[in-house]
């Protein structure tokens, strides 16, 4: 007989989507209720651990998570392949918005120079800053959460935002802010119930990045998302390296 097929908490009218940022006190993450299609978002939330969203009840149908999902074990010239890719994409000057990815063995140095000897030999101290929140990624997701769990980055949805061509202006600008601000709003008409608010202790470009990264959840649970690059290469254990947008 067929085996039924087991779903973790009730089934919903809708698909509950997540976009998910890391900032200082864990993670950011924008909820979203795909209903046909329809996207309403609702107010950020925020959690202290990674494996919280993972296990959140009702579970969610996609999770977009802007961090690196896959790890070398020997670093390469550009870092990964879907970074690579990514960058090519994004070209000059928002290429910088893909940050260079440890190797796996470098995350789990407890000392910057044992990292830095782990990566290669080199370590950008945006990356080191970052290794907590990589590290905690990294243990918490084996290759079947990839069936729900996707790598996106915000810039990349900002670029597909604006007809695939680069914004104008860095994010950390008041310009750049109001440019990105602009492209969520011609796609969510409730934009401002979630850039409106103010979540203690969290920047107000992690919100509009938890919002882009939603953007690219629903992108993924429509089917209509891209990978990068086309032909994914795989880690040691087992994890697509890819980049969806």
């Amino acid at each position: 007989m067929p085996q039924p097929v087991l779903h973790r908490g009730a089934t919903l009218p809708y698909k509950l989507l997540a976009g998910v940022e890391p900032c200082p006190r864990g993670w950011l993450v924008v909820t979203g209720r795909l209903q046909g299609i329809t996207l309403l978002p609702q107010s950020p939330l925020l959690f202290e651990r990674f494996i919280d969203v993972l296990d959140h009840k009702p579970a969610f149908t996609v999770v977009a998570v802007h961090a690196p999902i896959g790890l070398l074990a020997t670093q390469e010239q550009g870092g990964r392949a879907c970074d690579r890719a990514a960058r090519q994409v994004l070209g000059w000057p928002r290429l910088a918005a893909i940050t260079p990815v440890p190797t796996r063995a470098a995350t789990q140095a407890r000392t910057y120079k044992k990292a830095r000897a782990a990566n290669g030999g080199t370590l950008s101290p945006v990356t080191w800053s970052l290794m907590p929140l990589i590290r905690e990624v990294d243990d918490a997701i084996e290759p079947y959460w990839q069936r729900s769990v996707y790598e996106v980055n915000p810039e990349l949805t900002f670029h597909q935002l604006n007809d695939n061509t680069a914004l104008r202006f860095p994010k950390r600008s008041s310009v750049g802010y109001k440019e990105r601000r602009g492209l969520l709003e011609t796609k969510f008409r409730e934009a401002n119930t979630v850039l409106d608010v103010r979540v203690k202790g969290v920047d107000h470009s992690h919100v509009i990045d938890a919002l882009a990264d939603l953007w690219t959840a629903r992108r993924i649970a429509s089917k209509a998302a891209h990978r990068l690059p086309d032909v994914p290469l795989w880690d040691d254990t087992g994890l697509r390296m890819e980049i969806t947008h």
